[in-house]
């Protein structure tokens, strides 16, 4: 073991004299903890940047002052958001962190010194400290993914269709939620403008269940579609989802409603003006 300090603040000198092997002996020991999932090469480079914003901290600590983290948890919070896109668990993340203990307590071992052993001991609360903010910002991070794949998905369920010149079709599956709702009337108002339809058709065939809330959310849709200059349609009315209606006593007023697609669809044609005839005797 190398001793190259000054005796107020020997762990300091300790980590800049040998730099180099202790970066080499914490990226071993990362890699061996992460069981293969980083190579040292992927490593190496991020435990040497941090290793160099980390020492000066160590120096400010050791002489009493007030270090400046800055530096330290701007690098662990790109470091954390970038395992939480690759895939690794918090415990992966932060091993990184705490794997650097272990290789300082290796240098120190053997040395009975009781100021650098205090010295040693502030260095562990400090990687704790890092360590946990680690465990913030994966947190964090995480759920920002999982808020923007969200989001996302409500978007990709809730697709606004041009079916006709001036016909529009809202398919909707699943749960319909306020959140949702607030997308449908969003993409469907934007959708009414940049194409000049007046006639959407709003279809419920694919929602699991029709329930009093679930109607609220389709009449605000179907009122903010009118204030806009455009009718609407509700179709998919089921007959399980038709006597489940009565039974809640649930009022659609002047609000066209349709068994299925097909016959909203032939109702907006009508009105558009267009009608729809089988051809008589067409084979296949």
């Amino acid at each position: 073991m190398t001793a190259d300090a000054e005796p107020v603040h020997r762990l300091a000198g300790l980590l800049r004299a040998n730099g180099d092997t202790l970066v080499r002996r914490w990226v071993d020991t990362a890699v061996e903890e992460l069981r293969g999932r980083s190579t040292g090469q992927e490593l190496e480079r991020d435990f040497r940047e941090f290793y160099t914003a980390l020492t000066p901290v160590v120096e400010e600590t050791a002489r009493g002052g007030a270090a400046d983290l800055g530096e330290l948890k701007s690098l662990l919070e790109e470091y954390s958001r970038t395992r939480v896109k690759q895939g690794f668990t918090p415990s992966e993340t932060a091993v990184s962190v705490f794997s650097l203990k272990r290789v300082v307590f290796e240098l120190t071992e053997s040395d009975d010194d009781p100021k650098l052993f205090r010295e040693v001991l502030a260095f562990s609360s400090l990687l704790d400290g890092l360590g946990l903010f680690t465990f913030e910002i994966y947190a964090r991070a995480r759920e920002e993914i999982i808020n923007e794949q969200s989001e996302q998905l409500l978007e990709l369920t809730t697709p606004v269709v041009k079916i006709w010149e001036g016909v529009l079709a809202v398919p909707l599956v699943g749960t319909l939620d306020s959140a949702r709702t607030q997308v449908v009337m969003e993409k469907l108002l934007e959708a009414l403008i940049e194409t000049g339809s007046d006639q959407a058709i709003i279809d419920i065939t694919g929602v699991l269940a029709v329930d009093t809330q679930v109607a609220q959310h389709l009449l605000k849709t179907v009122v903010a579609a009118r204030l806009m200059g455009a009718e609407c349609v509700v179709s998919g009315i089921r007959p399980q989802i038709a006597q489940t209606i009565v039974a809640l006593g649930i009022e659609f007023g002047d609000i066209v409603t349709k068994a299925s697609l097909a016959d909203a669809l032939r109702h907006a044609l009508r009105r558009e003006g267009v009608d729809v005839v089988r051809q008589a005797g067409r084979t296949g």
